[in-house]
């Protein structure tokens, strides 16, 4: 294998997640609609967790970085929310992760980049069991085994969080909700390492006053005091319960970012997006995420369409409490547009916010992006040096956030592209 004239990946060094900063009513909402409904919209009769210490074993081959990531995980879910996990090698184990090839998870499931399922802890006993009960989420009354089957030839940073996602729905709530701006349990994919507020709902999933086989009603009963005690701060925040998330917007949004559609349909389906976001009155980041989606979609094509699109979602997001992430993932595009047309400075305005949230939120593809196209600005104003200098810096997290030399190279070259043909 040829060596790498690359730096090598760069690494985040201590997790800094934030409290959870909502109302404990708010979070009692959330974990219910997490821990009792399915994705779908399949209500799940019961309350399940794990009723013993959870052992985890590692089977596969696993790509780089993926141990001290995983260690990094199972330290949060220790000293964060409190729960028993520790990983073995042997014997017999509660949770097993599968590190095998992206295609053989896509045979699986073909549109999934990493999955979980219950009472399996092999791809070949998944194919033995496809149409079993055994595997149905639904019918899941308590958690005694599972898989979590990760693909081990995709980046780092791709591989980490199909880790955190994916382990913390092995152990935790199987929903995910596009009302929660503060979560990885939300398809909007925004987040991508767990944050405070996930790990409260964790730490209240695995707490003494909860069991396996309760009812919604009996786990919201319990939920008001619960969490007072985990989070007392919660009770002097005002509620802001967000209306629930309709099956026709996240139908266009899905449309819209998913496979099997041509350009115009998922074009449309973006439109539909934005129209029913604002029929339904929002002004939260669901909103924004809307605009986003359309204006990411467009940005070959009708670059200043997309550029208003992106500030609409922008001006949303300012009155969204705590969206920092949500905003710093749309700079480097609103930048991008302005070294396309040679203006440095107001490029360098725009994506410098962005550069400490990416790094806060432990994203590397987001500040190796941000760097290079700082770097780029700063070539835009006559200063070679310190561009070089930056350029130097993201290379370290580009290999964590995309991998392998040729797709580092493929983003140097796709910023550099950026810069205006000269005259």
């Amino acid at each position: 294998m040829a060596s790498s004239n690359l730096p090598a990946a760069k690494a985040f060094s201590a997790p800094r997640p934030r409290a959870p900063q909502r109302s404990n009513r708010d979070i009692a909402r959330d974990f219910l609609d997490l821990h009792f409904r399915l994705e779908g919209g399949t209500n799940l009769p019961v309350f399940t967790r794990f009723e013993r210490p959870i052992r985890l074993r590692v089977v596969g081959n696993p790509s780089a970085g993926f141990q001290r990531d995983l260690s990094q995980l199972l330290q949060r879910f220790k000293r964060e929310a409190g729960i028993d996990i520790q990983r073995v090698n042997s014997g017999p184990v509660e949770i097993t992760v599968q590190a095998v090839s992206s295609r053989a998870i896509h045979r699986a499931l073909p549109k999934a980049a990493c999955f979980v399922v219950p009472n399996v802890d092999s791809l070949a006993e998944l194919r033995r069991k496809r149409r079993s009960p055994d595997t149905d989420w639904s019918r899941l009354r308590s958690r005694e085994r599972l898989a979590v089957f990760v693909p081990n030839d995709i980046s780092p940073q791709e591989t980490r969080d199909c880790l955190h996602e994916e382990l913390a729905q092995a152990i935790g709530p199987l929903n995910d909700l596009y009302r929660l701006s503060d979560s990885v349990f939300n398809d909007d994919n925004v987040h991508t390492v767990l944050t405070g507020f996930d790990m409260l709902v964790l730490r209240a999933t695995y707490a003494p006053e909860l069991r396996t086989g309760m009812s919604r009603s009996e786990v919201a009963a319990i939920l008001p005091g619960l969490l007072s005690r985990l989070n007392p701060a919660g009770n002097s925040i005002a509620s802001r319960a967000l209306p629930a998330t309709p099956r026709s917007w996240i139908n266009a949004i899905e449309t819209a970012l998913g496979p099997g559609s041509g350009f115009s349909s998922r074009k449309r389906a973006a439109n539909q997006a934005v129209v029913l976001a604002q029929e339904l009155g929002w002004s939260d980041h669901r909103r924004a995420y809307s605009h986003y989606v359309l204006g990411r979609m467009i940005q070959a094509h009708e670059p200043e369409l997309a550029q208003r699109h992106f500030q609409t979602a922008l001006d949303f997001l300012r009155q969204t409490p705590g969206s920092d992430l949500h905003q710093a993932v749309i700079r480097p595009r609103m930048a991008a547009y302005l070294i396309a047309r040679g203006d440095g400075e107001a490029a360098l305005q725009q994506i410098n916010p962005a550069l400490p949230v990416a790094s806060r939120f432990e994203n590397a593809a987001l500040l190796a992006t941000s760097l290079l196209i700082k770097a780029e600005a700063l070539d835009l104003l006559g200063q070679f040096a310190t561009a070089n200098t930056v350029r130097l810096d993201s290379l370290g997290w580009a290999r964590y956030g995309f991998g392998p030399d040729w797709a580092v190279k493929a983003k140097i070259r796709e910023v550099a592209d950026l810069r205006p043909s000269p005259n």
